[in-house]
């Protein structure tokens, strides 16, 4: 594992309950890859390899607009170590 990404999608919709719908795609879609992932309140943290992470970077926004948003701002830190970056679980586990 050599990356991890934080994704942020805010899809151009009228109400939240849309916002929820269109994010929950993005989540199935995202699940649909074989990355660790970690679903917060205001993004979503994926880790593994770095030519998969921008390939689901990538496809995040097209599922926004797939999914009826008629437009979509996307926020995306990236961590990326050619000889692997500390895990979800080492930055974390102190805290849970």
């Amino acid at each position: 594992m050599n990356a991890s990404v934080a994704i942020q999608v805010l899809p151009k919709v009228a109400t939240d309950d849309e916002t929820v719908r269109v994010v929950d795609e993005v989540i199935k879609f995202i699940r649909t890859f074989d990355v660790k992932m970690e679903v917060g309140p205001f993004e979503t943290t994926i880790e593994g390899d770095y030519d998969v992470l921008m390939e689901i970077v990538k496809g995040c926004s097209k599922v926004c607009i797939e999914s009826g948003a008629p437009g979509v701002m996307t926020y995306v830190k990236i961590n990326y170590v050619q000889t692997g970056v500390m895990t979800i679980e080492e930055k974390c586990a102190k805290h849970r």
